[in-house]
């Protein structure tokens, strides 16, 4: 994969204008870093997992199976993530949309129900490692300064969808022809840097913790104790539900959860 250079600096991070766990907005000093230009896709985790024998811990578990998507016949009361997301037994990164799907056509999407140390291994053996939320949401932003989107201030400047995030209402009617779910890397401009897909289409494992107690829960994702960062959003983010398509926006999730709309980049110490 071919990765972008993020030089050195100290960059301001966080967002005072959004959800409480962005706040506040401080400033960090990060070292020079190489990051991949998109999320690792199906066809690489599947020639990883050809080399290494890899069993991702969705089809290890027990039961042995991963959440899914499932929309809703119609409007539904939007605290209640377990209205649309159910755990199917056999759903796997081979099985993304349940039992009996497969990868064909999806070769370039995003690989999805992988967990976080499903995410290291693949990293370790791509001579590699993930992010921390600092070096992801430094590049997340693209060079800008304290803008709200990886592109600039607005959401969709002159009509222009910028990033898979879900349009319509959520969680049951998709605006748009295909149906919700990823999409293949790249599809979307990248940002300042060339990094495609930084926001939405899938949520990226970090390796920092989600430290911030006093918030809700989203995406079906509870907070808690021993939670991990992701950062990006996702095909499922909507404004009336989550809008954290946004550099600055975070989740937490615990290290064992796979779903079908977290993936993962990697990262490299420059030198």
């Amino acid at each position: 994969m071919t990765t972008a250079l993020i030089p050195a600096g100290v960059y301001r991070l966080g967002s005072d204008r959004h959800y409480p766990e962005e706040r506040p907005v401080r400033e960090v000093a990060v070292a020079a870093f190489r990051i991949d230009l998109a999320p690792v896709t199906n066809a690489r985790f599947s020639a990883f997992v050809a080399a290494t024998g890899h069993v991702t811990f969705a089809e290890r578990a027990d039961p042995a199976g991963s959440a899914v998507f499932v929309p809703t016949a119609g409007p539904v009361d939007l605290t209640d993530p377990t209205a649309w997301w159910s755990f199917r037994r056999g759903t796997s990164w081979r099985s993304p949309s349940g039992p009996g799907s497969d990868l064909a056509g999806r070769h370039d999407h995003p690989v999805v129900h992988v967990t976080l140390e499903d995410a290291k291994a693949y990293a370790a053996w791509a001579g590699a490692r993930l992010p921390t939320e600092a070096e992801w949401e430094v590049a997340a932003r693209g060079g800008l300064v304290d803008a709200d989107y990886a592109w600039g201030e607005a959401f969709s400047p002159d009509g222009q969808l910028m990033a898979n995030v879900w349009t319509g209402a959520f969680p049951w009617y998709f605006a748009r022809e295909g149906g919700a779910g990823t999409t293949p890397v790249g599809q979307f401009p990248p940002n300042g840097h060339g990094l495609s897909d930084m926001i939405g289409n899938v949520w990226e494992w970090t390796t920092s913790p989600f430290d911030h107690r006093d918030v809700g829960g989203c995406c079906g994702v509870a907070t808690g104790d021993a939670l991990v960062a992701l950062k990006g959003g996702s095909h499922l983010c909507a404004g009336e539900y989550c809008a954290r398509y946004r550099p600055a926006a975070r989740i937490g999730l615990s290290s064992e959860t796979s779903t079908g709309h977290v993936g993962f980049r990697c990262v490299a110490f420059e030198g």
